[in-house]
């Protein structure tokens, strides 16, 4: 990937660059960033360009031999190690749906990579064999390139095997490169954030979210704005939501709202039937929608307009409902949304799952307004 293909960032990228430019390049650096910023992207732009045989001070060239190989994810001196399933597996294994899953969407997040593996309901995880494989990697001379680079996503599944590889980071073989690509350091061992050169990589702003979905999936600038003030800084998210722009979740959910308030059951039952019929994903972005308008709805009611991400018709909404709703309404409809969130994921029947809803959030309206 080169960096002009990654999403805005750039003083990261600068940044990345000039590490890379100069003669004291850091053996190992941790990205840390929030999901769907680019962290990921920029880990891998970065290896092309540490490898690039004609790069200049902006980018790698994109054309050379090791530019096509990095670029397709096949060079033999780049390894990638990131979360499988399994107690004994390793990443190799699951390199051909690694790189497919890259080709299609870099700024992915890991519920995304996990079901991709069929995971279901199985944990991911570093495992002991995976570490003993980096490190035998390592060990090794380099193919063609100068440098041999490992690229980590979410060292935060190591858990205590990370130990094993304290010894290789603190002390690497000439011309290695780790690249680490973090969301939480408190789920790193310290020993191993220690040894790393922190870069922070900051959300993305709405206005690179909106460039990048008008140039990758080819939306609107009136919906790519709309689907960013949803992602809030993160692009897999826009991107997910672009998937399902046909969706209007702002009236839905208003009309879920409306319904549930006046608790007529034939009413709540039709715009269940309508409801079951989105599929699961489409379900999961109407709660996510939910969500976020409520915690939008939250801001209003303490901090007035400023800095509420919700569009013009949607602040009108929910300025009229700020006299009708309270903070405890507002935290027992979100509890029982977020609840419905974690029944969506496991299959459970939409049609059950949210009439039952739907009684439920009538009755908190209810009772708290009487």
């Amino acid at each position: 990937m080169l960096f002009q293909h990654v999403i805005g960032q750039f003083a990261t990228k600068a940044a990345l660059r000039q590490m890379a430019g100069g003669e004291r390049m850091p053996h190992a650096l941790l990205l840390l960033g929030p999901t769907g910023s680019g962290s990921l992207p920029l880990a891998l732009a970065l290896a092309q360009y540490v490898l690039c045989e004609q790069r200049t001070p902006e980018d790698a060239c994109g054309q050379c031999a090791a530019c096509l190989k990095t670029g397709k994810l096949i060079h033999p001196d780049v390894h990638f190690s990131f979360p499988t399933i399994g107690a004994n597996a390793t990443s190799e294994g699951f390199y051909s749906q690694w790189r497919s899953a890259l080709e299609q969407n870099p700024w992915l997040d890991v519920n995304d990579w996990l079901q991709n593996i069929g995971a279901e309901n199985k944990q991911g995880n570093i495992t002991k064999e995976e570490c003993v494989n980096i490190i035998r990697k390592f060990s090794l001379k380099t193919f063609e390139a100068k440098y041999k680079i490992l690229i980590q996503w979410l060292p935060e599944y190591l858990g205590k095997e990370g130990n094993r590889l304290l010894k290789l980071i603190e002390e690497p073989p000439e011309n290695s490169l780790f690249i680490l690509v973090a969301e939480d350091t408190e789920l790193i061992l310290n020993t191993i954030l220690s040894r790393c050169q922190l870069v922070k990589v900051p959300a993305l702003e709405d206005a690179d979210v909106v460039a990048g979905l008008v140039e990758k999936t080819g939306a609107k600038a009136e919906e790519a704005a709309a689907m960013a003030y949803l992602a809030n800084g993160n692009f897999n998210e826009a991107l997910r939501l672009s998937a399902h722009k046909d969706n209007d979740h702002s009236a839905l959910f208003l009309d879920w709202m409306r319904r549930c308030y006046k608790g007529d059951g034939p009413e709540m039952l039709d715009w269940v039937e309508r409801f079951a019929k989105l599929g699961r994903e489409g379900q999961k972005f109407f709660v996510q929608y939910a969500l976020h308008f409520l915690r939008e709805f939250i801001a209003l009611k303490v901090n007035g307009d400023r800095a509420v991400r919700l569009q013009s018709n949607e602040l009108e909404t929910a300025r009229r409902l700020s006299s009708v709703l309270s903070f405890g309404q507002v935290e027992q409809i979100v509890g029982l949304l977020t609840e419905n969130a974690y029944f969506i994921e496991r299959n459970a029947n939409p049609k059950i799952l949210f009439l039952d809803a739907c009684i439920q959030a009538n009755r908190v309206m209810k009772i708290s307004n009487k």
